[in-house]
């Protein structure tokens, strides 16, 4: 049986043309600071959702935390997503 190479070419250039606008669009960001307070506290965020309400600011912290695995004892990726929220509103004069 013969392989079709222009329906795979066409497919391998897509992704090539992808994998190349990612590597170019990561070498022109800047690097982002990182500060050792916040990733102390996003380590210390317990797990769920919860919501705290002050006199003028509602904050709002978000945590999970799951080990994805491929089969039953495959290699697995532990996924750790913190979210830290402020919504803070006055009313403008």
């Amino acid at each position: 049986m013969a392989i079709p190479i222009p329906p795979l070419a066409a497919i391998a250039l897509r992704y090539a043309a992808v994998a190349g606008a990612a590597y170019v669009a990561a070498r022109r960001m800047e690097r982002a600071r990182l500060s050792q307070a916040v990733e102390d506290e996003m380590d210390a965020t317990p797990d769920g959702i919860q919501v705290r309400r002050a006199e003028d600011q509602v904050n709002a912290t978000a945590r999970t935390q799951r080990i994805v695995r491929l089969g039953r004892v495959g290699p697995g990726v532990r996924i750790d997503a913190t979210l830290l929220a402020r919504l803070r509103m006055e009313r403008a004069r």
